[in-house]
């Protein structure tokens, strides 16, 4: 008889990072409205900052947690400059 050797290979995966991503892109398009936006862009970002570092040691996932964070970045820039602006056209000073 002969033996038969099977191999069970770890899939390795970064969940945090895909997470981190997946909210933010939501938020491109669904930012607009003014609660839910803000909570999935400091999510998003929150959440590709952790699959960034988790990235480092596990090696998967990189590339989604750095498009996660650049994404997160330039909504909250995005979401800083709408509110000054319908703050100084309503007549508030910021």
């Amino acid at each position: 008889m002969s033996e038969q050797v099977i191999q069970i290979i770890e899939k390795k995966s970064n969940g945090m990072a895909t997470a981190g991503f997946v909210l933010a892109l939501i938020t491109v398009f669904f930012g607009w409205i003014p609660f839910v936006g803000w909570v999935t862009w400091l999510l998003g970002l929150i959440f590709s900052a952790i699959g960034l570092s988790k990235a480092n040691k596990v090696g998967v996932g990189k590339g989604l947690a750095i498009a996660g964070l650049v994404i997160s970045l330039i909504g909250i820039v995005v979401l800083f400059v709408v509110a000054a602006s319908l703050a100084a056209i309503i007549g508030m000073n910021v």
